[in-house]
């Protein structure tokens, strides 16, 4: 295993990513989105050909442009419109009124 991947699978939190491969983020972004972005890279590097045989020069290389777009895409978009998520997927751009949610729950009264 390259040096490279051993020091990504130390890292679990969106910033620590971003902070690793030096990509600026505005944390309030990053706050609400931490889990697309992660989900986003990872769809991205599987998508990427090659990046098994790439020496970590390469793989480091590549890494930041694909975070960097995973984040980019929810700077001027959301979670619900990039759809990375199944739950986002199935729901299709449907949405429940909240009066509903609560008439379907069995102790309703007084809510």
């Amino acid at each position: 295993m390259s040096d490279l991947i051993n020091k990504m699978s130390a890292l679990s939190a969106a910033e620590e990513f971003l902070d690793f491969f030096s990509v600026e983020y505005d944390q309030a972004v990053v706050h609400v989105n931490r889990l697309h972005i992660l989900k986003r890279f990872n769809q991205y590097l599987r998508k990427t050909p090659g990046t098994s045989t790439m020496d970590d020069t390469a793989l480091w290389d590549t890494c930041k442009e694909l975070l960097a777009r995973a984040y980019g895409d929810f700077v001027n978009s959301s979670a619900a419109q990039e759809k990375v998520f199944k739950v986002f997927q199935d729901q299709d751009g449907q949405s429940i009124p909240l009066d509903k949610l609560r008439t379907t729950l069995p102790s309703h009264k007084g809510l």
